[in-house]
């Protein structure tokens, strides 16, 4: 018979003595967000388009070759908290500026045109970056992502899904910024020209749609609209919202598209059918699913939850406005830090590739921008003008009213006879 000691159980830490070694690198990046938005309340950088998000990452880089080495060993786990974690929350809150009904305000010739958008330029970006410039796989498609979808933030937002190096994210940023820049200007003076010669299609709403589907960031698109109407200016923010809905579903397939890549990378044989899944997530380990394989952008299901509760529940305006203000705080802290661990030497190691795709895929938002919104246009008109004529509801309004009314009434006569049938049944077995 053998008997065992009990083994001496060490106590668990409390709760705040594990975020000690966070506070340094925090406190570090509040101050640097901080004084970015401080500086995004002037009149003139709001004028020129200069968001919290940009002023943070170029203060981060500053504070990052002014003296950051120094106190690195210190600040740097809650520098990678805030690059990791803040980013993920700041995210989710970001779903607080969008709502279901946006999309039915914008229409489907609208949602139609983002979504064309949208994915020719992520196509495009990863195709052009990876075969002619030779860019790095993950490289390619931050700037894809960020040109597609919404600049900087989608650019945060991949960077993790897509297993992006830190020296990756900051040229892809820097690149997306500066042409956002450039489009803000150059959209105002597309508009007076197309109010001359009207070659994009729609008027007012059409061009809103235009600058909604192809400027890069939310707040170029909110400056680009002060040199247009009031009509176009609001279709092009409602198109930008839809367009940054369409971020988590992106999340969503670059994740299954980078495991499909990493298992080519291993030499994983491709099959079909049952032995797919293994083909993509290789042989899961004992009491490990395979799906764990697959890396799943979790923050992309809470921006969707968070979607779809600022559609179906809208929160007191206080409220509201406190949590955007914690979202652009939180996302600008996370911009701060990736701006801390950036060195231009990094970026100027990166080459003139990154600059050449951002600057192709500018292009591309103008001209074949330009060009989906007119063929999406012209297909709707096609489509309200032979299928869905104005007449045609009223034509079939009577028959569907007949068929209804014709089912109803079957309904009631069958329900009569299986009641009575019911009954008599019931009678014979009391008789019995």
């Amino acid at each position: 018979m053998s008997f065992s000691l009990p083994v001496a159980v060490p106590p668990r830490p409390a709760p705040w003595l594990r975020l000690r070694p966070l506070l340094p690198g925090l406190i570090l990046c509040l101050a640097l967000a901080s004084l970015a938005w401080t500086l995004g309340q002037w009149p003139w950088l709001q004028a020129h388009g200069f968001s919290v998000l940009t002023l943070a990452i170029v203060l981060g880089m500053v504070a990052g070759h002014a003296g950051y080495a120094r106190v690195a060993s210190l600040a740097e786990p809650g520098v990678q908290f805030s690059r990791q974690t803040l980013l993920r929350l700041g995210i989710v809150l970001y779903g607080l500026k969008l709502t279901v009904q946006d999309i039915g305000q914008m229409g489907a010739a609208g949602l139609v045109t983002d979504a064309l958008v949208l994915s020719s330029t992520l196509l495009l970006g990863a195709w052009v970056g990876r075969r002619w410039l030779k860019l790095e796989r993950e490289q390619a498609l931050l700037i894809s992502a960020g040109s597609a979808i919404c600049g900087a933030a989608a650019v945060l937002a991949a960077a993790p899904v897509v297993k992006a190096r830190q020296e990756q994210v900051a040229p892809a940023i820097a690149t997306v910024v500066v042409f956002g820049t450039v489009a803000m200007f150059l959209y105002p003076w597309l508009y007076q020209w197309n109010q001359a010669l009207g070659w994009i299609p729609g008027g007012d709403q059409g061009f809103g749609l235009y600058t909604g589907a192809t400027v890069h960031e939310v707040a170029q698109v909110v400056v680009a609209g002060r040199g247009m109407s009031a009509e176009a200016a609001n279709a092009a923010v409602m198109a930008k919202m839809v367009r940054v809905m369409m971020l988590a579903p992106c999340l969503l397939g670059l994740s299954v598209l980078v495991a499909r890549w990493e298992a080519r990378a291993v030499g994983r044989p491709r099959v079909q059918g049952e032995a797919r899944a293994a083909a993509v997530s290789g042989p899961a380990p004992a009491g490990q699913p395979r799906w764990r394989a697959v890396s799943i952008p979790w923050f992309a299901f809470g921006f969707i939850g968070v979607v779809l509760m600022n559609s179906w529940w809208t929160p007191p305006a206080r409220l509201a406005a406190d949590l955007a203000d914690l979202d652009t705080l939180l996302l600008a802290m996370a911009m701060a830090a990736l701006g801390l661990g950036t060195q231009v030497s990094a970026v100027r190691r990166s080459g003139a590739g990154p600059l050449w795709l951002a600057l192709l895929l500018a292009v591309w938002l103008v001209v074949g921008g330009a060009v989906i919104q007119g063929a999406v246009h012209s297909a709707s008109d096609q489509l309200r003008a032979h299928v869905l004529r104005p007449n045609l509801v009223e034509k079939v309004r009577p028959f569907l009213q007949h068929k209804l009314e014709c089912g109803i009434g079957d309904i009631t006569c069958h329900h009569r006879r299986w009641t009575a049938l019911a009954q008599l049944r019931a009678g014979r077995s009391l008789q019995r």
